[in-house]
């Protein structure tokens, strides 16, 4: 919660106390994970309303959005851009993540543990997804 912009941190007071305390959790590991890939600092908004990240270096990575929502109460939802191949290589990697629709949409059971490495490779595949193509990598 420490340094998180203010409408990140009110949008967020409205999620259950379980959703909050894996946004946390998870903004700590996208901080981690983009210092770790040398992408640079993230920029941290809310993008359609959703908690984002995104590299501030240009042509680096794409965004990676975080949703919970009181309809699907033990779901939190993590998005990406519908225009890579992100969720559908996370499908192949991850095939157990409860929630994969192989486009964009990724989600976790809140009732289980946090899957901290497949959400640490999410993170790293995201936020350096434009760098990895151009390298030939990703």
């Amino acid at each position: 919660m420490e340094n998180a912009p203010a409408p990140l941190t009110a949008y967020v007071a409205t999620w259950s106390v379980t959703a909050q305390d894996r946004l946390w959790a998870c903004r700590t590991l996208f901080h981690t994970i983009a210092a770790e890939a040398d992408t640079g600092p993230l920029d941290e908004t809310l993008k359609w309303g959703q908690p984002s990240w995104r590299p501030q270096k240009p042509r680096t990575g794409a965004t990676l959005r975080m949703d919970w929502a009181a309809k699907t109460p033990n779901r939190l939802s993590f998005y990406v851009d519908c225009k890579t191949d992100l969720a559908a290589r996370m499908r192949d990697i991850y095939p157990d993540l409860p929630v994969n629709d192989g486009q964009r949409h990724l989600g976790i059971d809140l009732a289980q543990p946090l899957p901290e490495q497949a959400l640490s490779h999410l993170a790293e595949m995201t936020f350096t997804y434009h760098r990895a193509k151009r390298q030939g990598t990703g």
